[in-house]
């Protein structure tokens, strides 16, 4: 991975796991066994109390990023992240999956403080060459309604 490397075999541990991310979302039935809390988790949601999750929300960290978050507007203006008044976000959710590359749909947190779901949809996606992925963080399941 990094070294500019488009061989399929560099990126198949990434890809492998957002896969099956990609399956349980679609799929997005809850399951009231218990397991470890990893990204290749079996099941969407935290057992029997969770009741409709669809989403198991990712942070991405690449080769090149000295330890910060891959950040994305959260809307599909061409505007740049760090302008104050553009609003970015390092949540998201994959939606598809084609070899050594990812579309992700970009989350927001929830404007509604009293929801008990901490993210929202938005209409920003991008594409992502998975060879440039070197770490993947998993964040705890939820629902995000489709916009």
């Amino acid at each position: 991975m990094c070294n500019n490397n488009n061989d399929v075999e560099s990126c198949r541990c990434i890809a492998e796991i957002l896969t099956v991310i990609n399956v349980l979302q679609q799929n997005a039935n809850c399951c009231g066994d218990t397991c470890l809390e990893t990204c290749d988790r079996g099941f969407l949601g935290c057992g029997t109390t969770t009741l409709g999750c669809n989403t198991r929300p990712v942070i991405l960290y690449t080769c090149c990023g000295n330890g910060t978050p891959w950040s994305m507007p959260t809307t599909r203006e061409n505007v740049v992240c760090g302008d104050e008044v553009v609003v970015c976000s390092n949540i998201f959710k994959v939606e598809k999956i084609d070899g050594c590359c990812a579309t992700f749909r970009v989350l927001a947190p929830n404007p509604d403080t009293t929801s008990i779901y901490p993210y929202v949809a938005t209409n920003s996606f991008f594409t992502m060459n998975l060879n440039c992925v070197c770490t993947l963080r998993c964040l705890p399941d939820t629902f995000v309604e489709c916009i």
